[in-house]
């Protein structure tokens, strides 16, 4: 157990004194370190004590980084002391997913074939959070080579959702472990990857804000790859505004990463803080089309049914689009691109009998194996045309909005692990845009709705701006989860 020091219980201001520290927004944690109401090493012993409280029972983390965490601490409140914080963040921890490399310090890729798989590099956005003084608190679990929408992980353990204590319920996948830190006070926020839904899953079953960003937005160097045409790392908060915050810090050109170098057409859109409290009055909205509703639960539709009205009371105007295909169709495209790419790297593991792989992920990835170079190359064809079709139907739309997944979190005992949860989300990963997925309700038994948010390529910041729009409005976002 992590030894709390007498500074981590401060005296707290009102507006920091409703929830522990961990569940508190990372932006109110910055204000109150400028202030001096709070330091940096009791940020930091606060998060390692729920770790040692709780991370045995939900298995949020896959390695704590005490020593080296409290170390930065103590630097980062002498720099802030001594008038060199480096930024509003300096000194925040910051839960990171496994599949992100840190030189020197185990990745897994949640893959037990990796226990011992040492990082020869840093990954570019983490080198940019610790430029900025944020400290890396651990690493979080994974579904094995992120190819997963549930969270669940056969061999290393599956992380559980902080909203049911009393059944195992899939926290979401495959950024699992990041979201149930981050939902359960571990860590004020946390980095994802999303390659088909990975953020917005999680962030819908656990309650939190999730951003999946555009293609070439966040280096991926440094991220363990599974689709490079597909793959997008992102932030996972407890509002919108931490999303913005971490996004704007995160993205941005880097050398090592062609793909950050496309045109970045930002437009007057492009500072996502500058437009955050703009709302949405004048916007066109597209809603989920009526065919896609009856595979809806009907308390998931009920939560986005009243966000739609909520949007309409603030000036937006809803309309109907007519999408080129049906969501379970670009569904399964995406699973074959993502199957051949992710094939490519580690086919040799998932075609070996003898390989400890997750039984669950072994056939997505294999669907990638009797795939020729004709028969990819096609699918790529397929994929570009079916972009500009998408985008063409959404014309004059500002946004698509449909749920984030079809249902809430469900017991893991139920899950079919043949199908995916990620049914909405895919078709954003596949058509190349960015997506925001915001809490927009609850169940009757408290667990967490998410709300998906779709935007165009590069559009980051109108979708934070309608999220925040909605967050405003309402008090879904500040429902925390109460562990005791």
């Amino acid at each position: 157990m992590s030894a709390v020091s007498k500074q981590s219980a401060p005296d707290l201001p009102a507006d920091l004194s409703d929830r522990p520290l961990g569940s508190q927004p990372a932006h109110r944690l910055a204000a109150a370190l400028q202030a001096g109401h709070v330091t940096s090493e009791q940020l930091v012993e606060h998060c390692l004590s729920r770790i040692d409280q709780w991370n045995g029972r939900l298995h949020a983390f896959i390695a704590v980084y005490a020593d080296e965490a409290r170390q930065a601490a103590r630097a980062a409140d002498a720099a802030i002391a001594a008038g060199q914080r480096l930024s509003p963040f300096h000194g925040v921890p910051v839960a990171v997913k496994d599949i992100i490399d840190i030189e020197g310090r185990i990745t897994t890729g949640g893959s037990k074939a990796w226990i011992d798989r040492r990082s020869p590099v840093t990954a570019t956005l983490v080198r940019r959070m610790t430029a900025a003084g944020m400290i890396v608190i651990g690493k979080t679990h994974t579904v094995e080579f992120a190819t997963g929408s549930f969270g669940t992980n056969t061999h290393l353990g599956s992380p559980r959702n902080p909203w049911d204590l009393q059944v195992h319920r899939a926290p979401g996948g495959s950024s699992s472990g990041t979201a149930v830190a981050v939902s359960a006070g571990l860590a004020p926020w946390g980095i994802g990857t999303d390659t088909g839904g990975s953020i917005r899953v999680p962030s819908s079953w656990c309650g939190l804000v999730g951003l999946k960003t555009t293609l070439g937005r966040i280096s991926v160097h440094g991220v363990l790859p599974l689709s490079e045409s597909l793959d997008t790392p992102g932030p996972m908060t407890q509002d919108v505004l931490d999303a913005a915050h971490l996004y704007l810090l995160l993205r941005g050109e880097d050398p090592l990463d062609p793909l950050t170098r496309m045109p970045p057409a930002d437009g007057p859109l492009g500072d996502p803080l500058a437009q955050l409290n703009r709302g949405v009055a004048g916007m066109v909205i597209g809603r989920l089309p009526a065919a896609e509703r009856p595979m809806v639960d009907p308390e998931v539709l009920q939560a986005y049914d009243r966000s739609l009205a909520l949007l309409e009371g603030l000036g937006a105007r809803l309309v109907d689009v007519a999408l080129p295909r049906g969501f379970d169709d670009l569904g399964r495209m995406l699973g074959l691109l993502m199957g051949c790419e992710g094939f490519a790297h580690v086919g040799h593991l998932v075609e070996d009998p003898a390989a400890p792989i997750d039984p669950h992920v072994r056939p997505r990835l294999l669907l990638g194996k009797g795939v020729s170079a004709r028969e990819y190359l096609h699918l790529r064809r397929d994929v570009a045309a079916l972009e500009r079709q998408w985008w063409s139907a959404m014309a004059g739309c500002d946004a698509l909005l449909t749920p984030t997944a079809r249902v809430p979190a469900p017991p893991v005992a139920d899950i079919d692990q043949s199908g995916t949860a990620a049914v909405f989300t895919r078709a954003i990963n596949l058509v190349r845009g960015c997506a925001l997925s915001i809490p927009n309700g609850a169940t009757a038994s408290g667990l967490p709705i998410g709300l998906q948010i779709a935007c165009g390529p590069y559009q980051e910041a109108l979708a934070l701006r309608i999220g925040r729009a909605l967050e405003q409005a309402t008090d879904w976002h500040r429902r925390r989860v109460d562990l005791g």
